[in-house]
């Protein structure tokens, strides 16, 4: 049940989301959705050319998805974490994957270390993204963009011995998962996910439907000032690294039941998040979990909150104190960072104030 206080917080939200679209001309569209039964609100909203029932395309967001339904596999006793990478990948494509000072360390990565992004591997999305915007024409596949970075780009470190970010470890993911249930990765979303959930407003960017055909057509997403929503070779860049397309009330149904432990077994979970390497200053990431934590100073209690983000300014986060589900999306490249900043500071400051 809601209080005057939180009315007045509630309003105080929408207020600072409305004008942070209104006064930025590269964000077209948005949407916030906020739910806490805690604290009795469920405000979703969306500005500019979107609605709040439309699909967005969430980025990164996507990489929690991807860990899970490995994370599910594991529970069906199907692969472990400690399993190397090469049982489930074919020969030649992770042939000399992995070569750093002269030494050859494919054998030595694990599938915990795509999880955690500690594998040492290049990242194939932003030089790809570069070629994409110059090509109206471009297309790839999750295979050939894993070969490309192989050929031109070098690893940063042996497996375990560092963090580096990228979207190659997923992609690899993708593949395995495909491997292990002989399905391509969409279906083995809808299968595992989507369909249990009830996700009908939810697809894979380019490579399937909404289960609901009624579902509205997805917001459009840009990069510097592109909009690149319809660029099919965008399909396999992204992939198992983050093409999830998803509305608020759907994605808050997966965090929801992430959360409740319906997804995967508690224990599972924890291993999710315990096994984790350092992100940047305050934030830690696990298997396809960012978990923000406490740093004096500089990232104040109140900011605890894990899930994941998004290049495009989406995010999906879950703020165990206060019960709250923090889901929302500026559908613009240049929120890479701004996105979170805005739900830390303009939604949790302002949530907190509910008592």
């Amino acid at each position: 049940m809601q209080t005057k206080q939180s009315e007045k917080v509630i309003r105080s939200i929408e207020k600072s989301f409305r004008k942070q679209v209104q006064k930025d001309k590269k964000v077209k569209s948005a949407f916030l959705l906020v739910h806490s039964e805690k604290k009795g609100i469920h405000l979703h909203i969306a500005e500019g050319s979107m609605n709040p029932k439309q699909p967005a395309y969430m980025a990164s967001v996507g990489k929690i998805f991807t860990s899970v339904l490995i994370s599910i596999l594991y529970e069906n006793d199907q692969i472990s974490f400690e399993d190397g990478i090469t049982k489930y990948l074919d020969r030649e494509l992770v042939k000399h994957l992995h070569v750093y000072k002269g030494k050859d360390y494919t054998n030595e990565i694990k599938i915990k270390h795509l999880l955690n992004q500690t594998s040492g591997l290049y990242d194939n999305f932003r030089p790809l993204l570069e070629k994409l915007l110059n090509d109206p024409n471009f297309t790839i596949s999750p295979e050939e963009a894993i070969t490309w970075a192989k050929k031109q780009q070098k690893p940063h470190f042996p497996p375990g011995n560092g963090f580096k970010y990228t979207d190659t470890n997923y992609h690899l993911l993708g593949l395995i998962i495909e491997k292990i249930t002989g399905l391509p990765f969409h279906v083995a979303m809808k299968q595992h996910i989507y369909q249990p959930l009830g996700m009908v407003n939810s697809s894979v960017l380019h490579y399937s439907n909404p289960l609901d055909k009624d579902t509205q057509h997805l917001a459009d997403f840009y990069v510097n000032k592109n909009n690149i929503t319809n660029h099919k070779g965008y399909a396999g860049l992204d992939y198992a690294g983050g093409g999830v397309v998803s509305t608020g009330e759907d994605m808050l149904k997966f965090m929801k039941a992430l959360v409740s432990y319906q997804l995967v077994k508690k224990e599972t979970l924890e291993k999710m998040m315990n096994d984790k390497a350092k992100y940047g200053v305050g934030i830690e990431y696990g298997y396809g979990i960012m978990l923000f934590k406490t740093v004096p100073l500089l990232m104040p209690k109140i900011f605890n909150v894990w899930g994941h983000a998004g290049a495009t300014g989406a995010y999906l986060f879950y703020h165990p104190k206060m019960d709250t589900y923090l889901i929302g999306t500026f559908n613009d490249f240049s929120y890479e960072r701004k996105g979170v900043r805005f739900m830390l500071i303009k939604v949790i400051n302002q949530l907190a104030k509910i008592k």
